[in-house]
């Protein structure tokens, strides 16, 4: 019997540490040059199937897209042009993407998480001031000039905003290579179908109307 529990438990080991490296260790090293994503595919996985490396060139490594200032010129004033595997198909499978934020005086890149990834920003121009909440409600923030970088953690709530008195610009990295995105106003007031208006009158300790005027602006 003792035996057997010596067995058990050693077996029991060797499960919990193969277990563990596959939940807690980090995606794995490709098993081939690059797998540029094939937008068209048919077959259904987590991402995007790989393109037959026969048809690849250099266009699928390749965007001329974040030279150019975004159009600011909306409710929050500011413009996110994305650098994913969406626009560069031979960004699939690497982790990786980048974004530009053009901010308008005044303008904010509003609250809103990343579910699938770190964000590194370094601003190239202009004055932000920055920040991001964690789960202990816990605010950091930091005023930024051209040249400073700030990290915002993975699915971490958080913003931008530009407090200087011309436009800002700023380049930021992001740890997948379909980071995702979500602003928790446009969550709250504008999901299709609604959220239920007793939930956010109770959650924002509000009344029916006030929810109506503000859902009302996200129309």
């Amino acid at each position: 019997m003792a035996s057997w529990l010596r067995l058990s438990f050693i077996f029991l080991c060797v499960f919990i540490c193969c277990c563990s490296e596959h939940v807690m260790g980090a995606d794995p090293d490709s098993l081939q040059d690059f797998c540029v994503a094939d937008r068209q595919g048919q077959v259904l996985v987590n991402g995007f199937s790989c393109k037959d490396s026969k048809v690849v060139s250099s266009e699928d490594f390749f965007f001329r897209g974040l030279g150019r200032e975004g159009d600011t010129s909306n409710a929050v004033g500011s413009n996110v042009t994305a650098a994913n595997v969406n626009q560069i198909a031979g960004l699939n499978t690497l982790g990786i993407s980048l974004v530009r934020i053009d901010f308008a005086v005044g303008g904010i890149n509003p609250p809103h998480t990343h579910p699938r990834a770190t964000e590194i920003l370094v601003l190239l121009e202009g004055h932000l001031s920055v920040g991001f909440i964690d789960t202990t409600n816990k605010f950091y923030s930091k005023m930024l000039m051209k040249g400073d970088v700030f990290v915002f953690p993975k699915g971490l709530l958080h913003f931008q905003q530009n407090v200087g008195h011309r436009n800002a610009v700023a380049i930021a990295a992001l740890s997948s290579q379909n980071p995702g995105v979500q602003v928790s106003a446009n969550s709250l007031f504008a999901a299709n179908p609604a959220i239920p208006v007793s939930v956010l009158t109770k959650a924002f300790r509000s009344d029916q109307t006030i929810v109506d005027s503000i859902q009302d602006k996200f129309v």
